[in-house]
């Protein structure tokens, strides 16, 4: 038999594997969706511009969010222009076919950031300042891309509350 103690060991630390798991899950699904949902909301404000025009827009201030100009990522410079494009048709008119687009021009764009050896939700975690304060408990931000003035302006969990508390900066909901 085994030991109490141990078996409470082993509990505990299969419970920290499935925690870390769907703590890295939930990030990585949760920057998505935000990134998506500003995609949305900002193409929806541009959707009555000329289609090139609203994607140049949608784009640039994308990239502001991101603090890069809009020569950030030259070898994914047409999955970001097809991810906008997207967007930005489905502002205009929402189909099964435009929300079909979204979702295969997210995957390419995914393929292409693993390509370079990064993620679409590790960029938006990392760049966005809208990115959510709990996203850093999970996934530090390299230092290499730290930014202390941005990060400085991020929201914390208080002091009685879980990480998972600290959302995204009012302006960003």
């Amino acid at each position: 038999m085994t030991h109490p103690v141990d078996m409470l060991a082993h509990e505990a630390q299969a419970a920290i594997a499935a925690m870390k798991s769907a703590a890295l899950d939930a990030r990585h699904l949760h920057a998505r969706a935000e990134l998506a949902r500003h995609m949305r909301t900002t193409a929806h404000k541009m959707r009555e511009l000329p289609p090139d025009e609203a994607i140049a827009k949608v784009s640039a201030e994308w990239m502001k969010a991101w603090a890069l100009d809009s020569a950030a990522y030259p070898e994914l410079a047409s999955q970001i222009a097809r991810y906008t494009a997207a967007f930005c048709l489905d502002a205009r008119q929402s189909t099964e076919t435009t929300q079909s687009d979204i979702l295969a021009a997210m995957a390419m764009l995914e393929t292409r950031f693993a390509e370079i050896g990064t993620t679409l939700s590790d960029q938006m975690a990392f760049r966005s300042e809208c990115a959510h304060g709990w996203w850093n408990s999970v996934v530090p931000v390299p230092s290499a891309l730290r930014d202390e003035a941005r990060l400085a302006l991020q929201p914390k969990p208080g002091t009685d509350q879980p990480f998972w508390s600290a959302g995204a900066r009012p302006h960003c909901g």
